[in-house]
């Protein structure tokens, strides 16, 4: 599903973010939502989200939960 869209992300949904340090790497970090921070209905780059566990950065990718 897209990142890019606020109305596909909801809180307690499983995604793959990039963290504002890992944007050179590219390297993605996976998490529950536990809240949607940019208030747009979209952006170019990803929804910026702070997972469950403290960490903040883009949804680049929505996971499907077995």
């Amino acid at each position: 599903m897209d990142g890019t869209k606020r109305s596909n992300i909801k809180p307690g949904m499983l995604v793959r973010i990039v963290m504002k340090e890992d944007q050179r790497t590219g390297a993605l970090t996976e998490g529950y939502v536990g809240r949607i921070l940019t208030k747009s209905p979209q952006h170019p780059h990803g929804i910026k989200v702070r997972l469950e566990t403290g960490e903040v950065g883009r949804v680049k990718e929505i996971l499907e939960e077995e």
